[in-house]
Protein backbone atom coordinates (compact mmCIF):
# COMPACT_ATOMS: atom_id res chain seq x y z
CA UNK A 1 0.00 0.00 0.00
CA UNK A 2 3.04 2.48 0.40
CA UNK A 3 3.78 2.33 -2.38
CA UNK A 4 0.85 3.61 -4.00
CA UNK A 5 -1.61 0.89 -4.32
CA UNK A 6 -5.65 1.64 -3.76
CA UNK A 7 -6.56 -1.40 -2.42
CA UNK A 8 -6.05 -5.26 -1.48
CA UNK A 9 -8.95 -7.29 -1.99
CA UNK A 10 -8.75 -10.99 -1.01
CA UNK A 11 -9.94 -13.15 -3.32
CA UNK A 12 -12.07 -14.95 -1.14
CA UNK A 13 -13.86 -11.78 -0.31
CA UNK A 14 -14.40 -10.57 -4.09
CA UNK A 15 -18.17 -11.40 -4.26
CA UNK A 16 -19.08 -8.66 -1.57
CA UNK A 17 -16.50 -6.65 -1.68
CA UNK A 18 -15.38 -6.09 -5.51
CA UNK A 19 -17.47 -3.45 -5.98
CA UNK A 20 -17.10 -1.18 -2.71
CA UNK A 21 -13.08 -1.76 -3.38
CA UNK A 22 -13.86 -0.56 -7.15
CA UNK A 23 -16.05 2.67 -5.86
CA UNK A 24 -13.03 3.39 -3.06
CA UNK A 25 -10.30 3.33 -5.72
CA UNK A 26 -12.60 5.91 -8.44
CA UNK A 27 -13.15 8.43 -5.48
CA UNK A 28 -9.53 8.35 -4.86
CA UNK A 29 -9.64 6.46 -0.99
CA UNK A 30 -8.11 3.00 0.15
CA UNK A 31 -9.52 -0.36 0.47
CA UNK A 32 -8.57 -3.23 2.63
CA UNK A 33 -10.43 -6.47 2.62
CA UNK A 34 -12.53 -6.97 5.93
CA UNK A 35 -10.94 -10.66 6.74
CA UNK A 36 -7.19 -8.93 6.96
CA UNK A 37 -8.50 -7.20 10.02
CA UNK A 38 -7.60 -10.56 12.07
CA UNK A 39 -4.24 -10.36 10.89
CA UNK A 40 -2.78 -9.35 14.08
CA UNK A 41 -4.18 -7.12 16.80
CA UNK A 42 -4.57 -4.16 14.90
CA UNK A 43 -5.01 -5.66 11.36
CA UNK A 44 -2.03 -6.37 8.97
CA UNK A 45 1.14 -4.16 8.78
CA UNK A 46 2.48 -2.30 5.75
CA UNK A 47 5.58 -4.30 5.18
CA UNK A 48 7.52 -1.23 4.29
CA UNK A 49 6.52 1.38 7.00
CA UNK A 50 5.36 -0.81 9.95
CA UNK A 51 2.32 0.64 9.96
CA UNK A 52 -1.27 -1.34 10.88
CA UNK A 53 -3.97 -1.54 8.34
CA UNK A 54 -7.64 -1.83 9.82
CA UNK A 55 -10.93 -2.29 8.72
CA UNK A 56 -13.83 -2.74 11.10
CA UNK A 57 -16.41 -3.56 8.37
CA UNK A 58 -16.42 -3.09 4.59
CA UNK A 59 -17.84 0.36 4.15
CA UNK A 60 -15.26 1.94 6.00
CA UNK A 61 -13.43 3.49 3.43
CA UNK A 62 -9.15 4.66 4.63
CA UNK A 63 -8.74 8.44 2.30
CA UNK A 64 -5.56 7.69 0.88
CA UNK A 65 -2.31 10.32 0.73
CA UNK A 66 -0.58 8.66 -1.70
CA UNK A 67 -2.57 8.83 -5.23
CA UNK A 68 -1.67 10.34 -8.02
CA UNK A 69 -2.07 10.97 -11.56
CA UNK A 70 -2.71 7.50 -11.96
CA UNK A 71 -4.16 7.62 -15.88
CA UNK A 72 -7.11 4.96 -17.74
CA UNK A 73 -6.61 1.56 -18.61
CA UNK A 74 -9.78 0.74 -20.41
CA UNK A 75 -11.18 -2.55 -22.09
CA UNK A 76 -13.49 -2.79 -25.48
CA UNK A 77 -14.86 -5.66 -26.58
CA UNK A 78 -16.23 -5.66 -30.85
CA UNK A 79 -19.35 -7.03 -32.19
CA UNK A 80 -17.51 -5.96 -35.50
CA UNK A 81 -14.42 -3.90 -37.10
CA UNK A 82 -16.52 -1.02 -37.70
CA UNK A 83 -17.68 -0.55 -33.86
CA UNK A 84 -13.71 -0.96 -33.43
CA UNK A 85 -12.40 1.14 -36.20
CA UNK A 86 -14.29 3.96 -34.82
CA UNK A 87 -13.45 3.53 -31.01
CA UNK A 88 -9.84 3.19 -31.84
CA UNK A 89 -9.71 5.86 -34.26
CA UNK A 90 -11.41 8.22 -31.77
CA UNK A 91 -8.76 7.61 -29.13
CA UNK A 92 -6.03 8.11 -31.32
CA UNK A 93 -7.42 11.24 -32.86
CA UNK A 94 -7.81 12.67 -29.69
CA UNK A 95 -4.64 11.86 -28.63
CA UNK A 96 -2.93 13.51 -31.59
CA UNK A 97 -4.88 16.61 -31.92
CA UNK A 98 -4.22 17.64 -28.32
CA UNK A 99 -0.59 17.14 -28.86
CA UNK A 100 0.10 13.77 -27.40
CA UNK A 101 1.91 10.97 -28.88
CA UNK A 102 -0.08 7.30 -29.48
CA UNK A 103 1.50 3.87 -29.83
CA UNK A 104 -0.70 1.64 -31.74
CA UNK A 105 0.10 -2.26 -31.02
CA UNK A 106 -2.19 -3.86 -34.04
CA UNK A 107 -2.68 -6.63 -36.14
CA UNK A 108 -1.53 -6.04 -39.87
CA UNK A 109 -4.85 -5.29 -41.48
CA UNK A 110 -6.10 -3.13 -38.73
CA UNK A 111 -2.96 -1.05 -38.76
CA UNK A 112 -3.94 0.07 -42.72
CA UNK A 113 -7.39 0.65 -41.42
CA UNK A 114 -6.30 2.45 -38.49
CA UNK A 115 -3.92 4.67 -40.39
CA UNK A 116 -7.00 5.23 -43.51
CA UNK A 117 -9.37 6.65 -40.78
CA UNK A 118 -6.77 8.87 -39.32
CA UNK A 119 -6.13 10.33 -42.91
CA UNK A 120 -10.02 10.78 -43.25
CA UNK A 121 -10.24 12.90 -40.38
CA UNK A 122 -7.95 15.02 -41.32
CA UNK A 123 -4.78 13.85 -39.67
CA UNK A 124 -1.52 14.21 -40.91
CA UNK A 125 -0.09 10.55 -40.13
CA UNK A 126 2.69 10.14 -42.17
CA UNK A 127 3.73 13.29 -40.22
CA UNK A 128 3.20 11.98 -37.14
CA UNK A 129 5.06 9.06 -37.77
CA UNK A 130 8.00 11.07 -38.82
CA UNK A 131 7.79 13.25 -35.66
CA UNK A 132 7.55 10.03 -33.74
CA UNK A 133 4.10 11.17 -32.19
CA UNK A 134 2.79 8.16 -33.93
CA UNK A 135 4.04 4.34 -33.67
CA UNK A 136 2.33 1.59 -35.43
CA UNK A 137 3.82 -1.34 -34.30
CA UNK A 138 2.79 -5.12 -35.39
CA UNK A 139 1.17 -6.85 -32.55
CA UNK A 140 2.20 -10.94 -33.50
CA UNK A 141 5.63 -9.09 -33.84
CA UNK A 142 5.62 -7.13 -30.84
CA UNK A 143 4.39 -10.19 -28.85
CA UNK A 144 7.36 -12.03 -30.03
CA UNK A 145 9.58 -9.70 -27.78
CA UNK A 146 8.48 -10.48 -24.50
CA UNK A 147 6.79 -13.66 -24.83
CA UNK A 148 8.96 -16.36 -23.38
CA UNK A 149 7.44 -20.13 -22.68
CA UNK A 150 3.86 -18.92 -23.78
CA UNK A 151 3.30 -16.46 -21.03
CA UNK A 152 5.18 -12.72 -20.68
CA UNK A 153 8.49 -12.10 -19.23
CA UNK A 154 7.37 -9.19 -17.67
CA UNK A 155 11.42 -8.03 -17.41
CA UNK A 156 11.07 -7.82 -21.07
CA UNK A 157 7.66 -6.59 -21.24
CA UNK A 158 8.52 -3.92 -19.17
CA UNK A 159 11.62 -2.92 -20.84
CA UNK A 160 9.83 -2.86 -23.97
CA UNK A 161 7.25 -0.79 -23.02
CA UNK A 162 9.18 1.59 -21.47
CA UNK A 163 11.88 2.80 -24.10
CA UNK A 164 8.33 2.99 -26.50
CA UNK A 165 6.43 5.47 -23.96
CA UNK A 166 9.29 6.98 -23.07
CA UNK A 167 10.20 7.65 -26.85
CA UNK A 168 6.97 8.57 -27.41
CA UNK A 169 6.73 10.83 -24.57
CA UNK A 170 9.84 12.94 -25.86
CA UNK A 171 8.65 13.36 -28.86
CA UNK A 172 4.60 14.60 -27.64
CA UNK A 173 3.93 18.70 -28.37
CA UNK A 174 0.87 18.43 -25.81
CA UNK A 175 1.36 20.51 -21.67
CA UNK A 176 0.88 17.44 -20.41
CA UNK A 177 2.96 14.78 -22.60
CA UNK A 178 0.40 12.19 -22.38
CA UNK A 179 1.05 8.97 -24.16
CA UNK A 180 -2.14 6.77 -25.73
CA UNK A 181 -1.59 3.22 -26.27
CA UNK A 182 -3.81 0.36 -27.76
CA UNK A 183 -3.06 -2.87 -28.04
CA UNK A 184 -4.31 -6.01 -29.63
CA UNK A 185 -1.72 -8.30 -28.10
CA UNK A 186 -3.90 -9.58 -25.16
CA UNK A 187 -6.86 -10.05 -28.06
CA UNK A 188 -4.45 -12.21 -30.05
CA UNK A 189 -3.59 -14.24 -26.70
CA UNK A 190 -6.91 -15.10 -26.11
CA UNK A 191 -8.07 -15.55 -29.55
CA UNK A 192 -5.17 -18.45 -29.58
CA UNK A 193 -6.62 -19.61 -26.53
CA UNK A 194 -3.91 -18.40 -24.28
CA UNK A 195 -6.50 -16.36 -21.93
CA UNK A 196 -4.15 -16.45 -19.04
CA UNK A 197 -1.26 -14.91 -20.50
CA UNK A 198 -3.44 -11.98 -22.10
CA UNK A 199 -5.03 -11.24 -18.57
CA UNK A 200 -1.04 -11.38 -17.45
CA UNK A 201 -0.41 -8.77 -19.71
CA UNK A 202 -3.34 -6.28 -18.69
CA UNK A 203 -1.92 -6.81 -14.99
CA UNK A 204 1.43 -5.52 -16.45
CA UNK A 205 -0.69 -2.66 -18.19
CA UNK A 206 -1.86 -1.22 -15.08
CA UNK A 207 1.95 -1.34 -13.34
CA UNK A 208 2.43 1.04 -16.80
CA UNK A 209 -0.46 3.36 -15.77
CA UNK A 210 1.32 3.65 -12.55
CA UNK A 211 4.83 4.32 -13.82
CA UNK A 212 4.13 6.74 -16.52
CA UNK A 213 1.84 9.01 -18.00
CA UNK A 214 0.04 6.89 -20.34
CA UNK A 215 -3.29 6.39 -21.33
CA UNK A 216 -4.05 2.55 -22.21
CA UNK A 217 -7.38 0.86 -24.60
CA UNK A 218 -7.50 -2.80 -24.76
CA UNK A 219 -9.17 -4.04 -27.86
CA UNK A 220 -10.67 -7.79 -28.33
CA UNK A 221 -12.54 -8.29 -31.44
CA UNK A 222 -15.09 -11.01 -30.47
CA UNK A 223 -16.68 -10.72 -34.40
CA UNK A 224 -13.40 -11.93 -35.62
CA UNK A 225 -12.89 -15.26 -33.65
CA UNK A 226 -15.14 -18.12 -33.81
CA UNK A 227 -14.94 -19.49 -30.19
CA UNK A 228 -16.99 -17.04 -28.14
CA UNK A 229 -15.89 -15.30 -25.13
CA UNK A 230 -16.82 -17.36 -21.89
CA UNK A 231 -18.51 -15.07 -18.94
CA UNK A 232 -15.80 -16.00 -16.62
CA UNK A 233 -12.35 -14.69 -18.63
CA UNK A 234 -14.76 -11.45 -19.59
CA UNK A 235 -15.11 -10.94 -15.54
CA UNK A 236 -11.09 -11.49 -15.28
CA UNK A 237 -10.36 -9.07 -18.04
CA UNK A 238 -12.94 -6.50 -16.59
CA UNK A 239 -11.44 -6.58 -13.34
CA UNK A 240 -7.77 -5.56 -14.24
CA UNK A 241 -9.65 -2.26 -15.98
CA UNK A 242 -10.63 1.12 -15.02
CA UNK A 243 -14.53 0.97 -14.43
CA UNK A 244 -14.58 4.81 -15.06
CA UNK A 245 -14.40 5.04 -18.61
CA UNK A 246 -15.10 1.02 -19.91
CA UNK A 247 -15.22 0.70 -23.46
CA UNK A 248 -17.77 -1.78 -24.24
CA UNK A 249 -19.05 -2.40 -27.96
CA UNK A 250 -20.98 -5.79 -28.23
CA UNK A 251 -23.84 -7.30 -29.58
CA UNK A 252 -24.60 -9.81 -27.10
Amino acid sequence: MSTGASGYLVKSDARSELLPAVRAALEGKQFISASLSGHGRNGPRDPQTGARFHREKVTTLVPTETVGNVRHHEVGFYSDDRHFLDDVTGFIEAALKAGNSAIVVVTESHRRSLFAELQARGLDIGAAIEQGRYMPLDAAHTLSMFMVNGMPDPGRFLQLLDNLIVTAGEAAKGANRCVSVFGECVHLLWSQGNAEAAIQIEKLGNHLTRIHDVDILCGYSLGSVEVAMDSHTREEICAEHSCSAMRRRSSD
